[in-house]
């Protein structure tokens, strides 16, 4: 762990990896001093901002730097289910890269146990990791110029959703006509760090 000032407001904590971001976010949810104001966890990075007129920053380091890494705690109310189409343009793709066949694929997706690491990319744009699931998925060799709003996407061993349309590179498997990222709504992101998610297959 490397602990670095980020402003006057904030401290970096740099990790090892993504699982040591999500145990420490998980804890300092749980236990961070009163004047902790948001906790941004990264792929290997955890944000810790801070109101300097509630809080001092060695009391901050001191909570980060005792934490212990804990399994989230987040209840049934937080977990999200996504209706989706599968019938994204890459799924036959995904399927041959894998050894599988759209079918086996799709249900490796909707059974496994999703959970939104960090965000980032676009608002609303949420990197989901699942235990059960096993697969890398290289990204397309070419990016998209537009890629759908809704699109629900693989790479690496991520799976996400296009909050807009936009350029990127994800292979895509199916949609949703959720919406991901509404301004008017509190808090405006659909998928924020913590929070499960069921992928429902739709026809």
């Amino acid at each position: 762990m490397r602990l670095l000032p980020c402003g006057d407001t904030g401290l970096l904590v740099e990790l090892d990896d993504l699982d040591q971001v999500t145990g420490l976010h998980a804890a300092l949810r749980a236990t961070a001093p009163a004047g902790v104001v948001d906790l941004v966890p990264a792929a290997r990075t955890l944000l810790v901002r801070f109101d300097p007129a509630r809080v001092d920053r060695a009391t901050v380091e001191h909570a980060v730097s005792t934490a212990r890494p804990v399994e989230s705690t987040r209840t049934d109310s937080d977990v999200v289910e996504i209706p989706v189409r599968y019938d994204g343009d890459d799924l036959a793709d995904v399927a041959a890269l894998l050894g599988l066949t759209p079918r086996e694929v799709i249900a490796a997706h909707v059974n496994a146990s999703w959970s939104v690491a960090f965000g980032g990319f676009a608002p609303g744009f949420g990197y989901l990791t699942a235990p059960t699931w096993p697969h890398d998925v290289p990204r397309r060799s070419e990016s998209r110029t537009a890629v759908p709003e809704g699109s629900v996407a693989l790479a690496g061993g991520f799976s996400g959703v296009y909050p807009r349309s936009s350029p990127g590179g994800w292979q895509l498997v199916g949609r949703t006509d959720v919406t991901l990222w509404d301004t008017t709504r509190e808090p405006p992101a659909l998928l924020r760090p913590g929070v499960r998610v069921r992928f429902v297959e739709v026809s």
